[in-house]
């Protein structure tokens, strides 16, 4: 009868083996993506190497196909990373985001584009929209709204007088930690924060911390870099900025609500061909008179296109005057909703396509 050593050594020489393969194939795979690159520099057009359609097809197959045990999700991010790779062999990705080192939109910048791009932090928002304007970096990633807090504005009315297109979209789950170099949550005297993040732990900072002062500043990560040199302060930020800034962790997951998640944008200079699974962002405005608002939406009923989404904001043409950040399903090269636009641009005041792209996969 074979030993228990025995059949752990032949299990660990097929996973050797199975390795191997692994990794053969993946290398295949890069000299196959070589290949595209090399007949799309042949065509002498504009080489597009970055495809967010492609991408998210590939990825939605990953997760139909997988059969277990790893679950779909899993696949589908080591997948993301072999394709961040392959990528990167022919046309290395950067990638703004509002900074500094270990911000939650850095995690998913890398979420979105796997680990093989370069990320450039950037001090605000609008300097990610004048990064990738400019050209210096191809796509830019910028926060859009929060599931407690609801939309970052800033974000919305960069869209006024920019031309960048919104490429794609990634979600991510948030989860606050209070990271401080103190000894025990008694020893914290001030707490440091992004007001967002401030809000979304009030609760327990109530319960916890209900005499610690709360300073609001532009960042979780510039929180943890405060907290870093201040034995007495405390900062509300991820663990991946307690590992950055050296910080311990005195208590994890402080935030109020266990679903809390925040939606990012990808922003760049390229229009996304429909990938099957699509959104389409639009800026609009209408008529300051009753009903207005109705009519202008209701070519989207009359053909079948849901809205997901509404936001209003200060047109800054006058008092009271506002206009409309709307999401619909579909793509705008979709007949139904090439149609629905169409009508929907005769009855607005202002009508601006931001952009159509896939639907978050990951």
């Amino acid at each position: 009868m074979t030993t228990e050593t025995e059949q752990l050594n032949a299990i660990r020489e097929r996973i050797d083996r199975i390795d191997e393969q692994i990794q053969d194939l993946v290398n295949a795979r890069a000299a196959a993506a070589g290949e595209v690159a090399h007949i799309k520099q042949q065509s002498g057009d504009e080489v597009v190497y970055y495809r967010p359609e492609r991408e998210a097809q590939v990825l939605r197959m990953v997760k139909e196909r997988n059969k277990g045990p790893l679950d779909a999700e899993e696949m589908a991010r080591l997948f993301r990373e072999i394709m961040s790779a392959c990528l990167a062999l022919e046309y290395p990705l950067n990638i703004a985001f509002l900074g500094p080192e270990g911000t939650f939109t850095q995690a998913a910048a890398l979420k979105h584009f796997g680990h093989s791009v370069t990320t450039t932090p950037l001090g605000s928002i609008s300097d990610v929209f004048q990064e990738v304007e400019a050209g210096n970096c191809q796509y830019g990633v910028v926060p859009v709204e929060n599931s407690t807090e609801g939309v970052i504005s800033h974000t919305l009315d960069m869209f006024f007088s920019s031309p960048l297109q919104i490429c794609g979209e990634v979600t991510l789950r948030i989860h606050h930690n209070l990271l401080s170099n103190a000894p025990s949550l008694k020893d914290i005297r001030k707490l440091y924060s992004h007001q967002q993040s401030l809000a979304q732990c009030r609760g327990w900072l109530d319960r916890h911390l209900p005499n610690v002062e709360r300073i609001a500043v532009g960042s979780n990560a510039e929180a943890a870099t405060i907290a870093r040199e201040d034995p007495g302060a405390g900062a509300i930020a991820s663990e991946t900025a307690g590992e950055i800034y050296n910080l311990g962790v005195l208590a994890h997951n402080i935030e109020d609500e266990p679903g809390n998640t925040t939606r990012f944008l990808i922003i760049g200079q390229q229009e996304v061909p429909p990938s099957g699974e699509d959104k389409t962002s639009l800026l609009i405005s209408t008529r300051n008179e009753a009903g207005g608002l109705h009519r202008l939406l209701e070519p989207l009923a009359q053909h079948g296109v849901s809205m997901t989404r509404i936001e209003s904001r200060p047109s800054r043409r006058g008092m009271w005057d506002y206009v409309f950040f709307i999401d619909v399903d579909g793509h705008k090269d979709e007949p139904h909703v090439r149609q629905a636009l169409a009508d929907l641009e005769k009855q607005a005041g202002m009508y601006k396509v931001l952009g159509s792209y896939p639907k978050a996969v990951l």
